[in-house]
């Protein structure tokens, strides 16, 4: 026989799998870690606010929160519409988690606390809060918005408000369906879009019929997108004798008995994939009366400006996450001989990415700001509030997309892996745009409120001129929105509310924000001296304090 050659030995056969240059996990963190969103905090009156902040920025960043987020997700709810007998029973399973995350922020007073929190500042308070908790994830901020946001709706039937409000405030989660007023918390829902109309709710077809008790009334339809339909009640939009009206919905009934709320199916949506959102269909439900017949839209408008903050407050949440975890990975990983944040060009992307986050966020807490002052009787606040909250509901939720796909990227390949988080957060951004009107529907919103309410256009440029002087290109900004004013039109409306926010947002930044961000943000978003992508920040702009102040070293 022939000898065999002599092998080499063969290296370790762990060799292969040995991990370099990959960033570590970034849980446990503080995600209140952001100076934008501190400043913010004390400077629209919730100082008081920041201990508890921090405390719930460390638990939102910590590793058990960041699985709970995690785990709600991967373990989707399921629909069971009847028991193993037949009954029907129409609920929705939801893991563990789901249940953890919405027990911590109902807790933390990101449902319906403020109501009942007689300080000032306590909407900014909640508002931050929310900032800091998004870091775990999106799905369950919809309950609990629609919880927040249910309150002043309800306020227009007193006795209704004197029964559900308490429990609608308070800092309990108590989930399963039973009589809501022997319950120690409750959540709300509401049922506005059908089929054949969307948000164009004055098409409505559910109808509801008088029975012969004051204020009850039977409800009949189908409601096209109905979310977190395990809510205690909902705030549901139905075709009374008098017109569209508004009417409170509880799934159990004061006897103890289901009330009529059969969800047809669950929707298999794009992102926001731990929270259920259905169809339910009326037949004989039994609902009671808010405001007078005939003024739904009326009644339930604050209900919807309430969850237009959110839906802003929850893309600036959005943006502050990617862009953590992209500063993450730049910080551990290298490329080409040097780190990826020592890279001039990854730099101008953070940076840019940074300006963004920070503008989102200054104007999130301005807006809170606003409606706490609104709250408490301050009719220019409200004004503001009106109008502002329309732009920047339009404006900041059409950057989340956008954004989140810059910041992915950042990661490269590993960011478009579902175990980095990434692609989670990039679905869920389109949804912000799109919940509560569209970005044409907040458009037209704006045009509808400078003609019908015109102090809110003067509101919103008293506002600009605190700024006035200040920068040159936002003072020629403010000059020429004026004249997009006079010549606005439902052609021009989404340059013009793009306009609007721009100039919000750069005159919030030049008068609180250090001035490296105020002038990069001024040179880029107003005077055009950028390009058509993230990481497109001019030459000598000053990006190493642009990034200390958003991604500071972490011990």
């Amino acid at each position: 026989m022939v000898p065999m050659p002599a092998q080499p030995p063969l290296p370790p056969s762990s060799a292969t799998h040995d991990v370099t240059n990959q960033p570590p996990p970034l849980a446990p963190y503080d995600a209140s870690d952001d100076r934008a969103l501190l400043e913010g905090l004390r400077r629209e009156g919730a100082e008081w606010a920041e201990g508890d902040i921090r405390r719930l920025g460390v638990r939102a960043g910590g590793a058990q929160a960041q699985e709970w987020g995690e785990l709600a997700n991967r373990h989707e709810p399921e629909l069971r519409t009847h028991d193993r007998y037949g009954n029907r029973v129409d609920e929705v399973d939801f893991h563990p988690s789901w249940h953890s995350l919405m027990g911590a922020a109902v807790e933390a007073g990101l449902a319906g606390a403020p109501w009942a929190d007689e300080r000032v500042g306590a909407h900014v308070a909640r508002t931050a809060g929310g900032l800091v908790w998004g870091h775990t994830e999106a799905g369950h901020g919809c309950p609990t918005s629609m919880t927040y946001a249910a309150v002043p709706a309800l306020r227009a039937e007193p006795d209704l408000a004197k029964a559900y409000e308490p429990l609608l405030t308070s800092r309990v989660y108590e989930p399963g369906l039973r009589v809501p007023t022997e319950k120690a918390g409750l959540l709300a829902g509401m049922g506005m879009t059908e089929k054949q109309g969307g948000s164009d709710v004055r098409t409505n077809t559910t109808v509801a019929t008088p029975t012969g008790e004051p204020g009850v009334y039977t409800l009949r339809g189908h409601k096209w997108f109905t979310s977190a339909p395990m809510c205690d009640v909902f705030l549901v939009l139905a075709q009374a004798p008098g017109g569209l009206s508004c009417f409170l919905v509880p799934r159990v009934l004061p006897d103890g008995t289901r009330n009529t709320f059969r969800i047809q199916r669950l929707k298999d949506k794009l992102g926001n994939r731990s929270n259920a959102s259905s169809e339910p269909e009326f037949d004989r439900t039994v609902a009671w009366l808010v405001g007078p017949e005939g003024r739904g839209v009326k009644t339930i408008i604050e209900m919807v400006n309430c969850t237009r903050l959110d839906c802003v407050m929850s893309s600036a949440t959005l943006m502050r996450k990617t862009l953590v975890e992209a500063g993450h990975h730049a910080r551990y990983r290298s490329a080409f001989g040097a780190r990826l944040l020592d890279q001039p060009l990854m730099r101008n992307v953070l940076a840019d990415l940074a300006l963004e986050s920070e503008a989102a966020t200054t104007l999130t807490l301005r807006l809170a700001g606003a409606a706490d002052r609104a709250v408490r009787g301050d009719a220019g606040e409200r004004a503001f509030r009106r109008i502002a909250t329309a732009v920047g509901k339009y404006w900041v939720t059409k950057r989340g997309p956008a954004f989140t796909a810059e910041a992915l990227e950042c990661l490269g390949g590993n960011g478009y892996v579902e175990d980095s988080g990434m692609p989670r957060h990039y679905r869920e951004a389109p949804l912000l745009s799109i919940w509560e009107g569209s970005g044409n529907v907040n458009a037209l919103d704006v045009l509808r409120a400078l003609v019908r309410e015109p102090e809110s256009a003067e509101a919103l440029f008293a506002e600009l001129a605190l700024a006035r002087g200040a920068d040159a290109r936002l003072d020629a900004t403010v000059t020429d929105l004026k004249r997009q004013l006079a010549e606005a039109d439902q052609v021009t409306a989404r340059r013009l509310v793009e306009r609007m926010a721009l100039a919000l947002q750069a005159a919030l930044l030049v008068r609180h924000a250090p001035p490296a961000v105020a002038d990069a943000f001024c040179a880029t978003r107003l005077a055009g001296d950028w390009g058509h992508a993230f990481g497109t920040l001019p030459a000598g702009t000053d990006l190493d304090t642009i990034l200390e102040r958003a991604l500071p070293e972490r011990g």
